[in-house]
């Protein structure tokens, strides 16, 4: 029997079925509409800030793996511009991170070129970079501060504006709309940083940073104040753990406009980076930077942190083993000081002798600044560079401007790679293998010195030996180094004449970079078309009889004087110098690159000289004008004295080189000292160093880093 369901049955289930549909329909309705505008009206209230997050830099490591410079984690303090443009009260959060840093001893910076307490005063101490911005921004505003002053000043001039610090000031403070109420050092201060975050849409220069390296207190002090404008951003800074190497190892500082254009834009750098500005910082800045990464940061309107998203993440750079060895650096550096302090404190001692004697003081001539490098004779490593006066890359940036600024002394000058001096007698090698290897003269050529060279003497021009009127008496090459004869020197450098002579120091690497890694000059090989360049003169016969004893146009740098010396040292190989000996990752697990030992040239020495050169050096040690200091060494030494006169005062520059052992030899040492005396009163500068190398010796070929077959640490 069928069963039938009532219509009204059905009416009830469809009135059903119809409720139900205008529910769900509701529901979607505000899923779809109501609730996405709500989310569209969150995100309308949402402040997305992207900031670069710093790759930690790798460290900096001597040849047998002691740290040098390493990376430290800091946070710094950011403030945006177009954020705080928005606030209700600019100035009241710029004051508010004022009064915090204050609290906390932390400096902010400020490089509004006027003084921070009235009278306002423009400052005379402003850098050339403060100056140039300044001028931007009166340039910037030019309009506007004509205006305010009704045209009773002009500002055609940037660098003149014609208006004082106080009126500047008082046209900033309407212009940032600070009120009456703020005391004028408050007003100042609250400039001073309204005037930086200004600076980088008027001069385009890179992101204002309130402060840096900023303790945890301070930390946790902006973070519960949720302030959209600031934020705190992570980077890493150098910590280093040696106090020597200053020039050697190099700085790290923030990227200047021409560099990002010339070279870092194309490398995909950020135009706040901090790379590498001197030494093996800058050398190597490829390895040691690393790749930046990216956070973007999402706050409420309010100002409170909803969400933060790291976009990529930054990789850390490489790590560099340098060549040189800490101990002997420390010990290079500390043997310079002392003997310029000892030869100064002499000088000092005899001028007040004098005066006690004659009653009249005469201040005494001082030495001012000198270099010693040492290097491994086979390899070309740098072993040891060390410049006179040096300074301190823990508190570099606090006294840089007294630094750059010491135009007595030059202390950021590194005269290892940079000086350039006349060699003096220490150039005596090149003549003879000059006039040796052009057949001028044998092994066995005797020469009387005369004292007196009158070749040309009804010209004017009649030089001496240094022992004039006496004399040497007769001599061969060796004998003639040995004494450091002038006048065996003269005789056969007239006989072989400037182009011989120019061709052989070139041969010993003169006149040409070294191959350093963190730069150097090329210095003067004395030619006939070098004294046309500098003077537009002709050439005399006198100037290649001064160039023939390391004197008149000849100018070298250390690094230079002591690869010439490896390259006599090694038989007549000009090695590559070298700072680098291998790169590896971050966590020390893979090899990046090993540096191997560079020939440069080797000089084909078909008539046997160089060994004519040895032992000349050898003789210097044993018989000649290093015998009393270095007969007895530890080890058979080679080497060669030089005194430069100096056109400009009355105190010679000293310059010595040698080699050591002389038998095997195994590094080579320059020195030089400006306004030394002698080259002999140098000698004790390179014994210290030859102490410290001898003495060391075992241990450092036990620690020494090797990457062949293993993995580092």
């Amino acid at each position: 029997m069928e069963k039938y369901i009532k219509k009204s049955r059905l009416i009830v289930l469809a009135l059903v079925m119809a409720l139900l549909l205008s529910v769900y329909g509701l529901t979607l309705y505000r899923i779809e509409a109501l609730d996405v505008r709500a989310l569209e009206d969150d995100t309308q209230d949402t402040v997305a800030t992207t900031v670069t997050v710093s790759a930690a830099r790798g460290s900096l490591l001597d040849r047998n793996g002691t740290l040098l410079v390493s990376d430290r984690t800091v946070r710094d303090v950011r403030i945006s511009r177009d954020q705080l443009l928005k606030e209700a009260d600019p100035n009241g959060t710029v004051l508010k991170l004022i009064r915090a840093a204050e609290r906390w001893g932390v400096e902010y910076t400020d490089n509004f070129p006027v003084t921070k307490t009235a009278p306002f005063e423009f400052d005379a101490y402003a850098t050339s970079s403060q100056r140039s911005q300044l001028s931007k921004y009166f340039a910037y505003f030019k309009n506007s501060l004509e205006s305010y002053f009704e045209y009773t000043v002009s500002i055609d001039d940037p660098d003149n504006p014609g208006i004082s610090a106080t009126q500047l000031i008082s046209w900033m403070r309407e212009h940032y709309k600070i009120d009456y109420t703020v005391t004028a050092e408050d007003a100042r201060k609250i400039i001073g940083v309204r005037y930086g975050l200004e600076i980088q849409v008027v001069a385009m220069t890179a992101d204002y940073v309130f402060a840096r390296d900023i303790p945890e207190e301070l930390v946790s002090y902006i973070s519960e104040q949720a302030l959209p404008s600031v934020s705190i951003s992570t980077r890493s800074t150098r910590e280093y753990h040696t106090d020597y190497g200053a020039h050697l190892l190099g700085y790290v500082g923030a990227m200047t406009r021409a560099q990002y254009d010339d070279k870092y834009k194309d490398l995909g750098y950020p135009l706040n980076s901090q790379v590498g500005q001197t030494g093996a910082e800058a050398a190597f800045e490829e390895y040691l930077h690393g790749t930046p990464g990216s956070v973007t940061t999402y706050r409420d309107a309010s100002g409170a942190v909803i969400d933060v998203v790291e976009n990529s993440p930054a990789l850390a750079g490489d790590n560099v083993y340098l060549t040189i060895d800490i101990s002997l650096q420390a010990a290079t550096e500390n043997a310079l000081a002392t003997r310029i302090a000892a030869m100064n404190a002499e000088r000092i001692a005899q001028a007040e002798a004098e005066t006690a004697e004659n009653e009249r003081y005469q201040e005494p001539e001082l030495a001012v600044g000198g270099a010693a490098v040492m290097l491994d004779i086979n390899t070309g490593e740098v072993l040891a560079l060390a410049s006179y006066p040096t300074f301190d890359l823990s508190t570099f940036y606090e006294n840089y401007s007294q630094l750059a600024n010491d135009t007595a002394n030059h202390p950021l000058n590194n005269r290892a790679t940079s000086g350039q001096y006349n060699p003096g007698s220490t150039f005596k090698m090149v003549t003879a293998y000059a006039a040796l290897s052009n057949l001028f003269i044998s092994p066995e050529t005797i020469i009387h010195d005369d004292s007196e060279f009158t070749e040309y003497a009804d010209a004017g021009f009649a030089p001496r030996c240094y022992v004039y009127p006496y004399s040497h008496g007769d001599l061969n090459v060796v004998g003639a180094l040995a004494q450091s004869c002038n006048f065996f020197f003269y005789t056969i450098g007239d006989r072989i004449g400037i182009n011989r002579l120019s061709a052989a120091a070139r041969l010993f690497g003169f006149g040409d970079h070294t191959g350093i890694e963190i730069g150097d000059n090329v210095g003067w090989v004395a030619s006939r078309e070098l004294k046309m360049e500098l003077k537009n003169e002709g050439w005399w016969a006198a100037d290649t009889i001064l160039a023939s004893i390391g004197q008149g146009y000849n100018e070298f740098t250390p690094v230079q004087l002591a690869n010439y010396v490896s390259t006599i040292a090694n038989g007549g190989t000009l090695n590559k110098v070298t700072v680098l000996r291998n790169i590896v990752s971050f966590d020390y697990s893979d090899l990046i690159l090993k540096n191997t030992p560079q020939v440069k040239s080797v000089i084909e020495d078909t008539g046997g000289y160089i060994p004519v050169l040895q032992r000349g050096m050898r003789a210097v040690a044993t018989e000649g004008t290093a015998k009393s200091a270095l007969s007895n060494y530890q080890v058979p030494v080679a080497a060669k004295t030089g005194t430069v006169q100096s056109a400009n005062s009355s105190m010679n520059d000293g310059v010595f080189v040698c080699y050591a052992p002389a038998d095997d030899p195994e590094i080579a040492i320059a020195v030089v000292v400006e306004k030394g005396g002698s080259g002999s009163s140098l000698i004790t500068i390179a014994r210290d160093m030859m102490d410290a190398y001898f003495s060391g010796s075992a241990s450092r070929a036990s620690q020494s880093v090797s990457t062949d077959e293993t993995l580092l640490k």
